[in-house]
């Protein structure tokens, strides 16, 4: 039985795919700040429920913790929890909106993978999985073939830029573990302000894709949907 955990499961792109992986057979923590809604999300999805914020050192602790001591390992990690507040455009940006993107968007790449680094160790293959956007891939956003040329989201796309050099370097330093990035492309959600876009289920599939691969499958790649995408 493969384990997985899907951090910022409970509603949206997370929620959706933690209901693919457990069609074919992953055991899914739900992972998720809010324990009302995480754990009434993963009653009605069959999965487990774990509480992590993964913008506080301690609660990640916590939350790799209660995996050790309930499975004792973890195969998949999913760092799908993030932010973005498109209201707020340049004159609204400052220091601290900017800080909290980052935080929640990128140094929480670094909270996981260090936390649960001994779990994914365990695996027989381990898989990391970062949910990031074209938002943060250099040549779509100044690619005007590309969607991405056309939205100026100034920190929400460098700290998605980051995810990518993240999962670079990653990958170079534990080359036992695959870790990649998944764009899942513009999808209506709660974070988009459930806009116009391509459905939930579309969005996923990127991240399901990566995070079934096998033990001969990429690591240090950028992927959507149809395929490679350009750093």
């Amino acid at each position: 039985m493969t384990v997985t955990l899907i951090t910022g499961a409970n509603k949206g792109l997370g929620r959706e795919t933690a209901r693919r992986l457990i069609e074919v057979g992953h055991t899914v923590y739900v992972g998720a700040r809010d324990q009302t809604r995480g754990a009434a999300a993963a009653e009605e999805l069959g999965a487990k429920f774990v509480q992590i914020d993964v913008t506080d050192d301690e609660s990640v602790a916590a939350a790799a913790q209660t995996i050790r001591d309930q499975a004792g390992r973890l195969d998949v990690l999913v760092n799908n929890a993030g932010i973005w507040d498109g209201r707020i455009g340049v004159e609204g940006l400052t220091g601290a909106t900017a800080l909290a993107e980052f935080d929640t968007n990128a140094i929480s790449v670094v909270r996981t993978i260090q936390a649960f680094l001994p779990l994914l160790r365990s695996s027989d293959n381990p898989v990391v999985v970062n949910v990031s956007s074209g938002l943060g891939s250099f040549w779509a956003v100044t690619n005007p073939e590309r969607g991405e040329s056309h939205y100026p989201t100034i920190s929400y796309s460098a700290s998605k830029a980051a995810v990518s050099m993240l999962t670079v370097e990653y990958a170079k330093a534990l080359p036992e573990i695959k870790i990649n990035v998944a764009d899942p492309g513009f999808t209506s959600s709660d974070l988009t302000g459930n806009t116009a876009g391509q459905t939930i289920a579309e969005g996923a599939e990127a991240i399901v894709q990566l995070a079934t691969i096998g033990k001969d499958g990429p690591t240090g790649t950028f992927h959507e949907a149809t395929g490679p995408l350009a750093w």
